[in-house]
């Protein structure tokens, strides 16, 4: 069955917010074929919390993200729907940002409120084209956290470069959620590879300007349901946010990203 992050996402998040169950593991895109991570090696993943909507387990954890500055994570568009969250998100109360946590199970690291929310108004939930919202911290966090954004033309892009993709979701696509923050390694991929994986469905239709291409051709490696809006990095810098896809690790169908250097000519800093 081809799935969509965002689409299978929503439907996992919304079957356990109708009842707000404090036991069940709620999540919205984990790692397939993917090893553990330190989280001291990698500041800058972030995840995204709400113990109203999502219960205390894995501390609330939803969805991923990445700190491009020190008050500033950015994350999926989709993440912050109201098909994930079960409710608009300006009624959220108790949206927070888990930074310098990698076992969701532990108190380590910092619960910092979100003190604005700015989803990309472009953003097409039917094509998944502009993909991305920025999320300004109450407090902000060391430069040493901060990763380093890919401009326009930058070689981390090429493909064949090898990067690596970081989140608490799914290990299996089976709905095994991680408890602590893996990653995995995928090829940044011609975007003429997307291009003929999606090229326009009720899932979504792959753009060479505003999208990354990554995974590998076998499959067996990939992003999958609760990874959603966390870093896709190569060569040191943010290149990508998990976005959307057809199932997880299947062969010839990658993962598909929000290009970081659309993100940065977006919001002006592409410079």
């Amino acid at each position: 069955m081809r799935r969509s992050f965002a689409r299978v996402l929503a439907v996992a998040v919304t079957a356990t917010v109708i009842p707000l169950s404090a036991s069940a593991p709620a999540t919205a895109g984990a790692v397939i074929g993917g090893h553990p991570v330190e989280i001291s090696q990698t500041p800058w993943a972030v995840a995204l919390s709400s113990r109203d909507r999502f219960g205390g387990t894995r501390s609330g954890q939803f969805c991923g993200g990445v700190l491009v500055a020190r008050s500033t994570v950015l994350t999926a568009a989709h993440c912050l729907s109201e098909a994930v969250l079960g409710t608009p998100y300006e009624r959220l109360t108790d949206l927070k940002v888990i930074a310098g946590r990698g076992d969701l199970l532990s108190k380590k690291g910092r619960e910092i409120p979100v003190r604005q929310v700015r989803v990309n108004p472009d953003y097409d939930a039917y094509t998944n084209a502009g993909d991305f919202a920025v999320l300004t911290l109450a407090a902000p966090l060391p430069g040493s956290s901060v990763i380093r954004m890919a401009k326009a033309g930058d070689p981390a892009y090429r493909p064949g470069t090898v990067s690596t993709v970081y989140g608490w979701g799914d290990t299996t696509g089976a709905g095994d959620y991680s408890g602590t923050l893996r990653a995995t390694r995928v090829k940044v991929l011609r975007d003429s590879v997307c291009a003929e994986a999606y090229p326009g469905s009720a899932e979504g239709t792959y753009a060479t300007r505003s999208m990354v291409c990554a995974g590998e051709p076998s499959g067996g490696r990939d992003a999958c349901q609760g990874d959603s809006g966390g870093p896709l990095v190569a060569r040191g810098r943010a290149i990508g946010l998990v976005s959307w896809g057809s199932g997880c690790g299947t062969a010839g169908n990658p993962g598909v990203y929000t290009r970081i250097s659309e993100v940065m000519r977006a919001l002006g800093r592409n410079r």
